[in-house]
């Protein structure tokens, strides 16, 4: 039983160390298309429960291991805010971590639950996906247990936002035919729009799905990106863009690119070649562009 695996390097987060709070089998009340465990039927609850000595136990051993840890991570083999002592067990790790941030990473099935929000309260950072806006996008992409709703959702989402104050990240995952279409898009960003998240995390399928799905190309996620208000601060995370080709863009065009959406300096690296980054140099020079620090991501935005 591995409740603890890493650490683990993100960029976005730092150096994690995951706590698994359902280490022994998947208990999830989605079942993704797109997930990288096996097919297992949608739950409402855990079957098997783990005590909160036994995971505070495991975290002590392996913050006394690794003593550089940026975040801990709270995730399942499923959903972590389906664990019944969440609340009991971030009240114990508050008395352990130190300095060290925590997070969890829901699929927020349940964050209309005042009890869940309060849970999540105890966090440092709170990441939520929402791959769909429609009920219809929800049951057929991410196969959610019976009685969840994506309207109640959205709405859980909003209530949680406005209690919560640091930072809240959501999290798309794009999957070729499915929400991808410009219909589901408009929706995710009508409502993105009020909910205002601290930031918009957008990436596609980078691991053997458990279902015959489709990921989109990098290319592809920049074009939905610019389906997406440019206010909205949405960093594209995919491992893909690796396999774009850098392009020549004259300084008007960097202005216009990013006034259609910010880019981070991955994004630039990816899609710029090396003159037109020597380019985009001398308009941060100039102030006529400039650089936004968004929940530790650096975006570069037109002035």
């Amino acid at each position: 039983m591995n409740i603890i695996f890493g650490p683990i390097h993100s960029r976005r987060f730092g150096k994690s160390l995951g706590v698994d709070l359902s280490p022994s089998s998947k208990q999830c009340n989605f079942d993704c298309l797109y997930c990288e465990l096996d097919p297992a039927k949608t739950v409402g609850a855990y079957d098997e429960v783990l005590g909160v000595d036994v995971i505070v136990g495991a975290i002590v051993e392996a913050l006394a291991v690794h003593e550089d840890i940026d975040v801990i991570t709270f995730t399942a083999n499923g959903e972590p805010t389906l664990y019944p002592h969440l609340a009991t067990l971030m009240d114990e790790v508050e008395k352990i971590n130190g300095d060290t941030k925590t997070l969890i990473l829901s699929n927020a099935g349940l964050i209309d639950e005042v009890g869940v929000q309060d849970a999540l309260m105890k966090f440092d950072e709170v990441k939520l996906s929402l791959d769909c806006a429609s009920q219809k996008c929800l049951q057929k992409l991410d196969r959610s247990h019976d009685g969840i709703d994506v309207e109640n959702i959205k709405a859980g989402m909003l209530a949680f936002k406005a209690r919560y104050t640091k930072p809240l990240v959501i999290e798309i995952l794009i999957v070729a035919n499915l929400n991808d279409n410009s219909e589901e898009i408009a929706k995710l960003n009508a409502y993105l729009l009020k909910l205002q998240p601290t930031r918009i995390d957008m990436g596609t399928i980078d691991r053997p799905p458990a279902f015959d799905v489709k990921p989109v190309s990098y290319e592809r996620l920049l074009e939905i990106s610019h389906l997406f208000d440019a206010s909205l601060p949405l960093y594209i995370a995919s491992r893909k863009k690796a396999e774009s080709r850098a392009e020549s863009y004259s300084e008007e065009e960097i202005i216009q690119t990013l006034s259609k959406r910010p880019l981070t300096y991955e994004d630039i690296e990816a899609l710029f070649d090396e003159k037109s980054q020597e380019r985009l140099k001398n308009l941060l020079k100039k102030e006529r562009i400039k650089e936004v620090n968004t929940n530790s991501m650096v975006f570069l935005k037109k002035f």
